[in-house]
């Protein structure tokens, strides 16, 4: 009997000491894991050739056209990837600079990397036009979205699979004291840690005429200046230029609506 009952003890030990079997891991169903990615969920917004052409919207494809935008693209990111960058602000000195149209043009060449994941925000609350290139109305704006009114899921709009823009449909009351604000910051915050995007692109409003810059740009890695060849004069350039580098790191300047170049540069394009 004593010899029984030292035989289930040690049993009972053996037992205490034994790990039990692991749990077999179940992976999530692939379907179910699409489902649960926020950039499925997004509308879908399309654009037509036609309205393409119209607005200069040239690097839908790899072609002639899109060769300056497909560089400007490679050197972009080789920087940004060499320092560790994802926030980039695009902004002009002054209206009618093309800012936008390199916008729209450097984030499609961009999303031509389906490894890449892009989010373009129209953060020129005065005068908003990064819909007009699509030819898109809708309801809800983009700084509906930044004040809270608004969720980010119901106003961005997928283009593609790895690229999504939030657009303005209407200017916003008190743009500088909006885009100064913390919960601007906030609710950028959120939607990167929602989307995970490689990439975030802030079409800016000009810098001369007003302090909307001012307060935002700190919050983002670098900054592109564009001018306008022929309109944009090198003072302007020049003020521009140091006025980026005392809020955040200047990538570089593009002259944009240069029609012509040296034959010697690049191919013989029409550059604009």
């Amino acid at each position: 009997m004593e010899r029984l009952e030292a035989a289930l003890e040690k049993a009972r030990e053996q037992r205490k000491t034994t790990k039990p079997a692991e749990s077999a891991v179940v992976l999530t169903n692939p379907i179910e894991r699409e489902a649960t990615d926020p950039w499925k969920l997004l509308r879908e917004i399309k654009l037509s050739s036609r309205v393409a052409r119209n607005n200069r919207i040239t690097t839908l494809t790899n072609n002639a056209l899109s060769g300056s935008y497909d560089m400007l693209r490679s050197r972009t990111i080789r920087i940004m990837k060499e320092n560790s960058w994802n926030r980039l602000a695009i902004t002009s000195p002054n209206v009618a600079c093309g800012k936008t149209t390199v916008t729209t043009n450097l984030a499609i060449s961009m999303a031509r990397q389906s490894d890449l994941r892009i989010l373009v925000f129209d953060m020129d609350m005065r005068r908003p036009s990064l819909n007009k290139l699509f030819a898109h109305k809708d309801r809800q704006s983009l700084h509906e979205v930044l004040d809270g009114r608004v969720e980010p899921r119901e106003q961005l709009l997928r283009f593609g699979d790895n690229l999504a823009f939030a657009f303005n449909y209407q200017p916003a009351q008190k743009p500088a004291e909006l885009l100064q604000s913390n919960r601007v910051v906030a609710r950028l915050s959120e939607i990167e840690k929602e989307f995970q995007p490689d990439l975030m692109i802030f079409d800016m409003p000009p810098m001369l005429g007003n302090d909307d810059n001012v307060g935002f740009l700190k919050n983002v890695d670098c900054a592109l200046l564009v001018g306008a060849a022929g309109e944009t004069s090198v003072p302007q350039l020049d003020t521009c230029e140091k006025e980026l580098a005392e809020l955040t790191n200047v990538l570089g300047v593009v002259l944009n609506k240069c029609r012509y170049m040296d034959a010697g540069i690049g191919y013989e394009y029409d550059y604009y």
